[in-house]
């Protein structure tokens, strides 16, 4: 069964690490590991504020130097499902620094661009290893942001390593 609207407005990213689910449980919900790894080649994160309970809320900056100089996008939303190292859902919108959400229109995104998009992992341990499944709804899969998750999970992938070479 599929959904088409799903599999057109949703990036979809399977990954594996050779790390066990509770490490990338981590990397998505502990603040530190999340900006060492999070956003597409050339951005750091400086802010990842995580308030890691249902109905808890969520701020991220996410900063790349341009052309013009640098460039912060900010990111607000709320966790709407947690269940500890095997799944994990939050809402993501365009916001101000104080998490206000602005609209994507203000923003200079394209037209029907949603306010509101979700970001759901979902974990899965295979002898050892970790299955990741990550879909961000409202996303279309030939978009920039689509481009800029394939980056970041690489990040993320050679972090892990990284962190597990310790």
């Amino acid at each position: 069964m599929t959904d088409d609207n799903a599999s057109q407005d949703a990036v979809v990213i399977e990954r594996s690490f050779d790390a066990p689910t509770d490490l990338i449980w981590q990397m998505w919900t502990e603040p530190e590991h999340f900006k060492a790894w999070y956003g597409p080649n050339g951005s750091t994160v400086p802010v990842a504020r995580m308030d890691m309970r249902v109905g808890g809320s969520r701020l991220v900056c996410m900063e790349m130097e341009t052309p013009a100089g640098p460039m912060q996008m900010w990111f607000t939303g709320e966790y709407r499902e947690i269940v500890k190292d095997k799944r994990l859902v939050y809402t993501e919108s365009m916001s101000d620094k104080d998490g206000n959400v602005l609209s994507p229109s203000d923003m200079g995104m394209p037209e029907g661009h949603p306010t509101t998009t979700q970001v759901i992992v979902e974990l899965e341990d295979v002898a050892g290893r970790t299955k990741m499944l990550m879909t961000h709804t409202g996303i279309p899969g030939d978009s920039p942001g689509a481009a800029g998750w394939v980056a970041a999970l690489d990040k993320l992938a050679a972090y892990v390593e990284a962190q597990s070479a310790r």
